[in-house]
């Protein structure tokens, strides 16, 4: 007889259809969309969860009117999350369908681990978002990647945790294109933040005001170093001096970043050493079992995962064709196309 599935609940829990989550990622994050249906089945409920609590988070400075009220936000969250994986989540769509999918995971596994590192990582996700919720700029570009290492890589770690799939070479794809991820992410929300404020619409399509101010969230280093003033981006927008030239570093980093995870996956592909060590093994959550080598196996099963470097890719070509001016940069038809075809080709 094989080991009792571990259960993160005693009773039965309403759970909403997972078209109740679709609508606001549909309407507010069309990417992860279009690459959901592409993500193992056992990923999916979790998966939905993860990109409409992203989308909750990353809205909630437009939404507030106070930075007091954010960080009562941002706790509501963190207890959320330890009622959730406590087996006692809120009556709240996020964190049912989140605990539907851990408790789905612990009957698969017959064991909490995977659960477990999905709560430190959420945890971590959530006080990165909190700690950049008054969108101050970055430091640096290091400071930069770290954000989205600990955002947009969480992500993917996440999902992978859900499938379960532990595996370090999958973790390092995911952490470079997770990297690439949030670079574009800042440089898309350039012409949006830098723009007055507009009233917007909640993730649960609720109308709420919108009490931000103007910002500029790229690196304070990359604009000393081209002479970009933050004031000039809010009076001239894409005239500003300076902008492309930063715009252009950003972009050659999170492009660098895709060009990594590309020739690690041609290596895999052609069984050879993924080419450099991954550097945040041996970290929290990120210690593996010496096994049998799996990559090639581990790829092909979890590629959908690695989808979201599709967006990213297909964004830094249509802002070098805006010549680096993100106000230019237009919606691209191609992108569900794009898609498949890396699906197809199992290349990123």
């Amino acid at each position: 007889m094989g080991p009792t599935p571990a259960r993160f609940s005693s009773g039965p829990l309403f759970l909403p259809p997972a078209k109740t989550f679709l609508p606001p990622v549909t309407q507010g994050d069309y990417d992860s969309y279009l690459i959901r249906q592409f993500v193992p089945r056992s990923a999916q409920d979790a998966y939905d969860a993860l990109r409409t609590l992203n989308l909750e988070l990353a809205r909630l400075p437009e939404t507030i009117s106070n930075p007091m009220i954010g960080r009562f936000r941002m706790q509501f969250w963190r207890d959320t999350v330890n009622k959730t994986f406590a087996g006692n989540p809120p009556r709240e769509p996020i964190s049912i369908l989140l605990h539907k999918a851990i408790n789905d995971l612990a009957e698969r596994t017959g064991s909490k681990s995977s659960a477990s590192s999905i709560k430190f990582w959420l945890l971590r996700f959530i006080n990165t978002r909190e700690k950049y919720m008054d969108n101050r700029p970055f430091p640096s570009l290091a400071a930069l990647e770290d954000y989205a290492e600990n955002t947009y890589s969480t992500l993917m770690y996440m999902t992978l945790a859900t499938m379960p799939l532990r595996s370090v070479h999958m973790d390092h794809l995911a952490s470079h294109i997770g990297k690439a991820c949030g670079l574009v992410a800042t440089l898309r929300g350039v012409p949006i933040l830098a723009a007055p404020p507009r009233p917007l619409h909640t993730p649960v399509g609720h109308e709420a005001g919108n009490s931000r101010n103007q910002a500029l969230l790229l690196p304070l280093d990359v604009m000393a170093e081209v002479g970009l003033r933050e004031e000039d981006v809010f009076r001239h927008g894409p005239q500003a001096t300076g902008l492309q030239d930063a715009i252009f570093k950003v972009a050659t980093r999170a492009h660098d970043q895709l060009i990594t995870a590309r020739e690690m996956l041609t290596n895999i592909h052609q069984g050879i050493d993924p080419g450099h060590e991954y550097e945040h093994e041996g970290e929290a959550e990120h210690r593996y079992e010496q096994e049998d080598d799996t990559t090639q196996k581990d790829v092909k099963r979890g590629f959908g995962v690695l989808l979201d470097a599709v967006p990213a890719s297909d964004y830094l070509e249509r802002i070098e064709k805006a010549n680096f001016d993100p106000f230019q940069v237009r919606s691209s038809w191609k992108l569900p196309w794009r898609i498949w075809q890396a699906l197809r080709k199992t290349e990123i």
